[in-house]
């Protein structure tokens, strides 16, 4: 059974999606920063990097966003109708791209559309090569080609699709991309996608002429209404949401596109939060952290850093019955299909790297990888999984639009600044030592005053006592400790007196 799960409060709309009772995936905006994947703004050139083959480009956000000259439409590209059709976006340049100070120059002003969010410290990513998504079709209006999504394997029903919706658009200049979600759909279902989609587009182009630079031209759809679109079909049996208001416009939305599913949707009125009833903050608690146990006994070891995602296996608890290698193998079975769960349900992107438990037996390594792709098939995000290298590593990709979970939800630890661990107490004590010689060093005092934090001024007066005794005579002068309970472990002041 799978559910959609919607908690809306004036501040923050959450959207759960959970399959048999466990939670596959969550996703967050806040009124406050909400995504930008998709809108639609007029830009300028800030400057163009040669060198990286890339122009930041300056579109209204904190930081100036990043066009790559790969994600630039060219007129080349426009009127296309070859091709090829298993993508789900327009392709972008290959070898052959033109050098970026021939495709745009600095001032120059330009209609561009974000594929990735602002990350970390990197801005958003552009492109040029614009696309309107609906429910079972997206929009290519600069390009003329019929694409169906490669999830759609049976070749008779890629064909029967990319038929209908040829006959449908006619001779318009545009292209479209049959989504996944759109197997099985009758020409009804693209004939009002189509006449939507259209009418949008007309709407924007419009807008186009108009716009100031900096000015947003087209938003995508509010979370409530993007997973009714990108995650609603018929394998989801139930849509609960908490509030009145988001009810009406989601039966409104799904009335318009997919009437016969507006039963589906219902209004939740129990006394407990929606989420606490179906154990979606439990889960969200745990994905926040680095552990993942296994029923086994086994646990994954999950670490998000900014070049990669490392995912590490271990057994645990769990012995087996058999023999090891036997272990070993039904653990990294179990790891598999959890780690695909956990990279969905964490929102992690990038470069992934899983290090199972080494498997002597190619068979099982080739059983482990199946596993893995298997439960990876119901993700929305593309990816991409490598075999087993010869460190016995499994490398994969998995496409990032937006924050992970956790760096939506936290921030760095303000006491060791996201390391991670913090400077022992016997470190700090050494430090302190040596910023008393170089103090005393530099300036003139009778005395000094060290504050520093109660776990350090206990191991001073303890275990460090004679270090100070020999100290105070080396240096000739009088050291006193003094703790402070709002000092950090790392922070210390030393006072000349």
């Amino acid at each position: 059974m799978s559910e959609i799960l919607i908690n809306v409060t004036p501040r923050e709309t959450r959207v759960a999606l959970v399959e048999n009772g466990m939670l596959q995936e969550v996703q967050i905006e806040r009124a406050a920063r909400r995504g930008y994947v998709g809108n639609i703004y007029k830009g300028r050139v800030q400057r163009v990097m040669p060198g990286m083959q890339a122009a930041f480009v300056e579109i209204g956000l904190e930081r100036t966003a990043f066009l790559h000259a790969s994600d630039i439409q060219r007129a080349s590209q426009a009127g296309t109708d070859d091709l090829p059709v298993e993508v789900g976006v327009p392709v972008p340049g290959g070898p052959g791209v033109p050098a970026i100070n021939e495709l745009l120059h600095e001032g120059q002003q330009v209609v561009v559309q974000v594929l990735k969010d602002p990350i970390g410290s990197k801005g958003a990513r552009l492109t040029t090569q614009l696309s309107i998504p609906s429910r079972y079709l997206v929009l290519l209006p600069q390009v003329r080609t019929i694409g169906v999504s490669a999830r759609i394997e049976d070749e008779a029903e890629r064909a029967r699709l990319r038929g209908l919706v040829a006959e449908l658009a006619g001779e318009a200049s545009m292209g479209y991309i049959v989504r996944t979600n759109a197997e099985g759909c009758a020409r009804e279902a693209f004939a009002d996608d189509i006449a939507y989609l259209q009418r949008a587009w007309q709407a924007i182009a419009g807008a186009m002429a108009q716009a100031e630079v900096g000015a947003r031209i087209y938003e995508d759809l509010p979370l409530p209404l993007r997973a009714m679109r990108d995650l609603m079909h018929d394998a989801i049996e139930r849509v609960r949401v908490d509030s009145r208001e988001a009810l009406l416009k989601l039966q409104g939305f799904v009335q318009q596109f997919t009437p016969a599913l507006v039963e589906r949707i219902e209004l939740y009125l129990g006394k407990r939060p929606i989420f606490d009833v179906y154990g979606v903050e439990d889960e969200i608690g745990r994905a926040l952290q680095n552990n993942v146990p296994l029923k086994s006994g086994g646990y994954l070891v999950i670490d998000q850093t900014e070049a990669m995602t490392t995912v590490d296996v271990n057994t645990g608890s769990f012995v087996g019955q058999r023999n090891l290698e036997e272990t070993v193998y039904r653990t990294n079975l179990e790891a598999a299909q959890s780690a695909a769960r956990q990279l969905r349900l964490r929102n992690l992107g990038g470069i992934i790297i899983i290090d199972f438990i080494d498997m002597t037996d190619a068979e099982h390594r080739r059983q482990v990888l199946r596993m893995l792709e298997k439960s990876l098939a119901g993700d929305h995000a593309r990816t991409s999984v490598h075999e087993f290298s010869p460190l016995g590593l499994v490398e994969m990709t998995r496409k990032r639009t937006t924050e992970s979970l956790e760096r939506q939800l936290c921030e760095a630890c303000p006491t060791c600044a996201g390391r991670g661990h913090v400077r022992t107490a016997e470190t700090v004590v050494y430090d302190i030592f040596r910023e008393i010689t170089r103090a005393v060093r530099q300036f003139d005092a009778a005395s000094l005053l060290v504050i520093a934090a109660s776990k350090v001024v206990a191991r001073v007066l303890e275990e460090e006592s004679a270090a100070v005794v020999e100290l105070e005579e080396f240096l000739g002068k009088s050291i006193r400790f003094q703790a402070d309970e709002q000092y950090r472990q790392e922070q210390y002041d030393v006072v000349l007196l």
